[in-house]
C-alpha cells in the first residue's frame, strides 16, 4: 500500500473515513490517479475483528476504560477522546470532547451505522424559523446521491412517507429485520402517545446485494468501475447477527470504508495509500493554487511532501479545519481559504440526552432468540414539526429517538440495575432475580439538532503542539436555550414513554436542560468549521465542497455542513462527498481545474 511514486497524482485525499473513502472510491473508479494519506495505522477488519469472542474472553470482561471508553472490543485503535501525544484544549467554560480514530477507515469502523437522510426542512432551516443558515443546495439536489450511496453501501429500512423523513427510490433499501419483543411493546405504547415508531435505517446487509445490477446502475458506461464494484459487493455476506458492528465486521456485512470503499478503489489500480501520515499543511504556488501537502511520517518522524493537481481534505471536520488554519502563507495569513474568517467557526455536535427504565411487563420472559442487527430495528423520527412551526414548543429544532435493551448480552450495567431493584442479593435468590429481571431494562436516547452559533468554534491553540510539532486546536463552546430546552424535553418524553409502558424510570430526569444535555463532542457527531454557502463572504466552500479562494481545494467531510440536523451525519457526508467527487471529475475533464 506504499505508492510507487509521489509524483503525477491527479488528487490527494487526506483521510480514509466516510468522506475520504467515498472520494477516493469515486475518483479512482473514474480513472484518476489518487493518493490517500491516513494519519493512523493500517487496519484490516477481516483479519482483526474478534467476531465470536465473549465478554469473559477480554480484560475487565470487556468493560470500558479511559483509553477504551466503548469497551475492549471496540474497533477503534490508537484513538478515542484522548490520543497519546495529540492533545487539544478547551477555552474557559468549555469542556469539548474530541473523538479521533487513528486507523485506516477512521470513525467508520466505530460508528453506529444509523443512516438517515436529511429532509427538505433540514436544508432550509433558516427559511423555516429564521435561525442559523440555509444550505446552498436542496434535498432534491442531493437525493440522487443519497440513492446511489444507499445502494452502494447497503442500508436497510422502509419508506413511510412521514414529514421531513424522505423516502428512498423504489428498490434501493434492503428489507429491515423483524422487530424484537421490547421494540414491539414500545411501539404499541408510543401509539397512544402519538409518537411514530418505524423501521430504523442502518448500513447493515440483511441480504446479499444484487452486485451485478447495482454496479451497472451506479456506473453506466464505465466497465472498470462496474467490475471492481461488482467484485467487491459479491464478497460481502449478509449479517448473521453475530456480534456488535462496533467491533468491525470480518464478513463485510456492515459499512466501513476498509471493507466497502477502499477495496474496489484499490482494485482499479488508481489508488495508493500511505498510512501513519500526519498532514500538517496544504501548500500553494505563487498563483494561489494548491500544489500538495506536507505530512509527518509517524514512524520515521520525517517531514514528507506529496503533490497533486487537486487536494481534498476529509480528515474529519475539526481536523480539516486544523489543517486549513495551519496552512498559512503571505496569500493566506489567517489560514488557507479563510478570507471569510469562518474556517473553524460554527462547529456543531448533536444534542444528546437519555433516560433508562425497567419494564415489569418484560420480566420473567421465556428464553427466546433476541438476535438481530447490533443496533435498533425500530426508531422514532421527530414528529412535532407543526407544533414547532406554530410556536408551541420552546425550542426550534427536533430530535429522533434511539432505543434498545431487552435480552442482549448482559454486562455490568445489568447487575447495577439489578442491585437498585433488589437492594442486593446472593446465592439462589440472586439467580432467581437475574432470571426475573434479565431483558426488562430499556434505554432511550435523543439525538437532536443544534443550531450553529458564533460562540462554538475551534482555533489554533497559541501554546499547544502535538508530538509531531503540529499546532493543536483549542475549542470554544456554548449551547443556546434551544438545545438546553430540547434536552429537557427529551428526558421528560422518555419518562412518559416508560411510564406509559407501566415501567419505572431508573435514571435522573432533569428540569434543567444544562444537567440533561450530554457534553459537547460526546455524541461524536461534530460537523461544520468549513461551511458551504452561496457567498464567499459568508462561507468557506461552494455547494460542491470547493474552496471559494483556492479552486483546486475541496473539503468532503462533515466540515462542509451548514446545519446539523437530527439525522446522524454519516450518510449525508457520503452522499455529499460522492456529489463533490463527480464535480471534481467533470472539472478535470473539461480542464476547468
Amino acid at each position: 500500500m506504499r505508492p510507487r511514486t509521489q509524483d503525477g497524482y491527479d488528487a490527494i485525499v487526506v483521510g480514509s473515513g466516510a468522506g475520504g473513502g467515498m472520494t477516493a472510491y469515486v475518483l479512482a473508479c473514474s480513472g484518476l490517479r489518487v493518493l490517500m494519506l491516513e494519519a493512523g495505522r493500517h487496519y484490516d477488519p477481516v483479519a482483526e475483528t474478534p467476531m465470536f469472542n465473549l465478554p469473559r474472553d477480554a480484560p475487565l470482561r470487556g468493560g470500558g476504560t479511559r483509553h477504551k471508553p466503548f469497551g475492549f472490543y471496540d474497533a477503534t485503535v490508537d484513538g478515542g477522546w484522548e490520543v497519546p501525544g495529540e492533545p487539544y484544549s478547551s477555552a474557559e467554560g468549555t469542556d469539548f470532547r474530541w473523538w479521533r480514530a487513528r486507523m485506516l477507515g477512521g470513525r467508520t469502523n466505530h460508528w453506529g451505522r444509523i443512516s438517515l437522510r436529511m429532509g427538505e426542512y433540514d436544508f432550509r432551516p433558516y427559511s423555516r424559523d429564521g435561525l442559523g443558515f440555509d444550505w446552498p443546495l436542496s434535498y432534491d439536489d442531493l437525493a440522487p446521491w443519497y440513492d446511489k450511496t444507499e445502494a452502494l453501501i447497503g442500508v436497510y429500512g422502509s419508506n413511510e412517507g412521514l414529514e421531513n423523513t424522505p423516502n428512498s427510490s423504489p428498490g434501493v433499501l434492503l428489507p429491515p429485520p423483524a422487530p424484537r419483543a421490547e421494540e414491539l411493546l414500545t411501539r404499541h405504547h408510543c401509539g397512544d402517545l402519538g409518537i411514530p415508531v418505524i423501521p430504523a435505517h442502518l448500513a447493515i446487509l440483511t441480504r446479499r446485494l444484487d452486485a451485478a445490477r447495482i454496479a451497472r446502475t451506479l456506473w453506466p458506461g464505465n466497465a472498470l468501475a462496474q467490475r471492481v464494484t461488482e467484485e467487491s459487493m459479491a464478497a460481502r455476506a449478509a449479517c448473521f447477527y453475530a456480534t456488535p458492528c462496533g467491533r468491525g465486521c470480518s464478513i463485510k456485512a456492515n459499512f466501513q470504508t476498509p471493507t466497502v470503499l477502499l477495496p474496489p478503489a484499490l482494485a482499479t489500480g488508481n489508488l495508493d495509500i500511505i498510512t501513519d501520515a500526519m498532514v500538517r499543511e496544504v501548500t500553494i504556488d505563487a498563483r494561489g493554487q494548491a500544489t500538495g501537502v506536507h505530512y509527518i511520517d509517524r514512524n520515521t518522524r520525517l517531514d514528507e511532501y506529496a503533490g497533486a493537481r487537486v487536494v481534498v481534505l476529509a480528515a474529519s471536520a475539526c481536523e480539516s479545519a486544523r489543517i486549513l488554519l495551519n496552512s498559512k502563507s503571505s496569500l493566506h495569513p489567517d489560514g488557507l481559504g479563510n478570507g471569510s474568517g469562518l474556517v473553524g467557526k460554527y462547529i456543531m455536535d448533536t444534542v444528546g440526552a437519555g433516560v433508562g427504565g425497567q419494564i415489569p411487563a418484560l420480566e420473567n420472559m421465556p428464553p427466546h432468540n433476541a438476535d438481530g442487527a447490533s443496533a435498533m430495528h425500530l426508531y422514532m423520527p421527530w414528529w412535532l414539526y407543526q407544533q414547532q412551526a406554530n410556536g408551541q414548543l420552546d425550542f426550534a429544532r427536533g430530535y429522533h429517538i434511539e432505543f434498545g435493551g431487552g435480552r442482549r448480552m448482559p454486562g455490568f450495567g445489568f447487575m447495577g440495575g439489578l442491585a437498585e431493584l433488589t437492594g442486593g442479593s446472593y446465592g439462589q435468590r440472586l439467580k432467581d432475580e437475574c432470571r426475573r429481571y434479565y431483558g426488562s431494562f430499556l434505554w432511550f436516547d435523543g439525538r437532536g439538532e443544534m443550531i450553529p452559533n458564533e460562540d462554538s468554534f475551534c482555533e489554533i491553540d497559541p501554546e499547544g503542539v502535538d508530538r509531531w510539532g503540529i499546532p493543536t486546536l483549542r475549542f470554544n463552546w456554548k449551547w443556546s436555550s434551544h438545545e438546553l430546552n430540547q434536552a429537557r424535553h427529551m428526558q421528560h418524553t422518555f419518562a412518559d414513554i416508560i411510564q406509559a409502558m407501566g415501567g419505572r424510570v431508573t435514571s435522573d430526569v432533569h428540569d434543567d436542560g444544562a444537567r440533561a444535555i450530554a457534553a459537547p463532542g460526546v455524541i461524536i457527531h461534530e460537523v461544520g468549521g468549513a461551511m458551504m454557502g452561496d457567498d464567499p463572504r459568508t462561507s468557506v466552500l461552494n455547494q460542491f465542497c470547493q474552496s471559494w479562494e483556492v479552486d483546486n481545494l475541496f473539503v468532503t467531510d462533515g466540515g462542509c455542513f451548514v446545519s446539523n440536523a437530527d439525522k446522524n451525519p454519516t450518510l449525508s457526508i457520503l452522499a455529499l462527498a460522492w456529489r463533490a467527487s463527480d464535480y471534481i471529475v467533470e472539472q478535470l475533464r473539461t480542464r476547468s481545474l
